[in-house]
């Protein structure tokens, strides 16, 4: 019995090989007459870069409205905050960007966002229950760091990194996943035949499999954690120019401790949007698209003692 199990074991095995090498052989096939009427380089970077424009295009506008929908966003008449508006009309008119429209939303936890900017006029997004938690100067704050990022087209940057990221993506997935897949099929061909499937993996094949199939993932995470590092260098940004636009760095960060003090959940659909930073281990900390809070708060601090704008309080705030 065991010989006839072995038996089999190297029938399939020679028939996966078959298979396989077949396979290979018909990519090269197809390979070849692909490479034999090729577009010459540029045009090739050329088609890939519209497509990648054009993919990102589609993205933040859909992307966008669909936020929209799902948050279920009214306007908040000017008549109700006017002095709230003024204030906006003015960081508007220092930036040199039109005037968000400022729209209400349940968002599930207290907090704000930004969207659009990046083609025509853009919205700052506000939970109704900042209006009962934070006082004008600090509403106005968080308004003035959502229109920095307006006013930089954060938005619009992130997506098109994230389009740029996804097409590199699609293009070594072309490339390489045929060479990826004989060679996981030679590897387990190979194993079958010597009576041990579960060690493919330390055949010559497999090993190649595994480590171009790591190197390829290792280098798509380090530009994912480059992405999110400039995700979080841009909030620092919009931090300063609050401040800037506003002379007022501790009412910024008076609105930050605010918020992650009475936010109940760490995490939802929209935390890549929100203010708030809450990143404690090293791990999370790269995975964030947000600094810590506390990291916020003492740069806003600093920056407060330096410009001598407002007396600093001893403690936090």
């Amino acid at each position: 019995m065991r010989w006839v199990l072995r038996g089999l074991m190297v029938v399939v095995g020679v028939l996966t090989l078959a298979v396989y090498l077949t396979g290979a052989y018909l990519v090269y096939l197809f390979a070849r007459a692909v490479w034999a009427i090729r577009p010459p380089l540029s045009t090739l970077g050329l088609y890939l870069a519209v497509l990648t424009v054009v993919f990102a295009f589609v993205s933040y506008r859909v992307g966008t409205a669909q936020i929209l929908r799902d948050l279920q966003v009214w306007e908040l008449p000017e008549e109700r905050a006017p002095a709230l508006y003024r204030r906006l009309t003015a960081y508007s008119e220092e930036m040199g960007v039109d005037r968000p429209g400022v729209l209400v939303a349940e968002m599930g936890r207290p907090n704000a966002l930004a969207l659009g900017g990046g083609f025509g006029r853009g919205h700052v997004v506000v939970d109704r229950r900042l209006f009962g938690l934070l006082t004008l100067e600090e509403l106005s704050a968080i308004c003035a760091h959502e229109l920095a990022h307006i006013e930089r087209k954060d938005s619009l940057v992130q997506t098109f990194g994230y389009s740029v990221l996804q097409t590199l993506s699609g293009v070594v997935f072309l490339v390489l996943a045929p060479v990826l897949a004989v060679a996981a099929g030679v590897a387990r061909g190979v194993a079958l035949i010597r009576g041990r499937p579960e060690a493919w993996g330390q055949t010559l094949p497999g090993k190649l499999q595994r480590a171009v199939g790591g190197a390829v993932s290792l280098t798509f995470f380090a530009l994912t954690l480059a992405l999110l590092a400039h995700s979080r260098r841009r909030e620092f940004a919009a931090d300063d120019r609050a401040a800037e636009v506003t002379g007022d760095p501790l009412a910024l960060a008076r609105a930050l401790r605010k918020i992650e003090r009475v936010s109940e959940s760490p995490w939802s659909l929209l935390s890549s949007l929100y203010v708030d930073g809450r990143a404690e281990e090293s791990i999370t900390r790269l995975l964030a698209t947000h600094p810590a809070t506390d990291e916020r708060v003492e740069r806003l601090r600093a920056r407060a003692e330096r410009d001598r704008r407002v007396p600093v309080r001893q403690g936090r705030p």
